[in-house]
């Protein structure tokens, strides 16, 4: 019996970084994902494709996928610059939310032609490696139904809240944008949207949850952990900050 190979996963951790640094360098790999997986349709010699998985932090910032609304920004966007916040209206799919420090964000570039094409599977996946990290410390999670993410006591409408929010884009089955978990950071950032453009929930955080500050790299590696086993993948770290690349 032959036993399909793992796919290898490039996992990297790029620190605290600049949001349209890291949006730019995931358009990168993404079209180079693409551009790899067209030529070798044809080549005599194909190449190995070339999976990513990148973590980070960021500076304050507000984001708007292609299908959310600018009501839903409930300051005027030329104040967030007189507070040092920065907003861009990107493309991946969702609404508004908020990336911030001691939040945890992770932007998979994946080939799914490589795992599986099924865009709703890849999002209960990574909603799952959520869920399980969660677990281990003793935070318990799961779905609400109809909304993408990872919530606390989702059961109970009016008690409902998220704790990370996910927004991918997909072209040619190759992924990129991801999943933020709040781990330390701000929560008072949220009162400036109405998150996900859901008006009727509220957000917390880790620290929120369970009353102190959580280890950050203690996170990542959970994560990780789920991530591989989920996903079935073998990670290969490659751990070096954003600004050396």
């Amino acid at each position: 019996m032959t036993y399909k190979q793992k796919p290898q996963v490039i996992l990297r951790h790029l620190g605290l970084v600049d949001y349209q640094q890291a949006w730019d360098y995931q358009q990168q790999l993404m079209d180079a994902c693409i551009a790899r997986k067209l030529n070798n349709r044809t080549a005599e010699s194909p190449e190995t494709q070339e999976h990513y998985l990148l973590l980070c932090e960021h500076p304050a910032v507000f984001t708007l996928g292609k299908s959310g609304s600018m009501d839903n920004l409930l300051v005027k966007e030329d104040e967030l610059g007189q507070r040092g916040v920065n907003f861009y209206k990107i493309n991946r799919g969702g609404d508004i939310t908020h990336h911030g420090p001691g939040q945890l964000v992770g932007y998979p570039i994946l080939d799914l032609e490589e795992f599986f094409t099924d865009i709703h599977k890849y999002l209960r996946f990574l909603e799952e490696a959520i869920i399980l990290t969660l677990n281990d410390f003793g935070i318990e999670a799961g779905r609400l139904t109809g909304a993408t993410g990872v919530w606390i006591e989702p059961d109970n409408p009016l008690r409902a809240r998220k704790i990370c929010a996910m927004g991918i884009r997909a072209s040619r089955w190759v992924t990129m944008h991801g999943f933020a978990l709040n781990v330390n950071n701000d929560l008072d950032y949220f009162d400036w949207i109405i998150p996900c453009g859901i008006d009727d929930k509220q957000v917390t955080s880790m620290k929120q949850e369970i009353g102190y500050e959580v280890d950050m790299s203690l996170v990542m590696e959970r994560f990780q952990k789920y991530f591989a086993i989920i996903f079935n993948a073998q990670l290969r770290t490659e751990s070096l900050s954003f600004r050396h690349l």
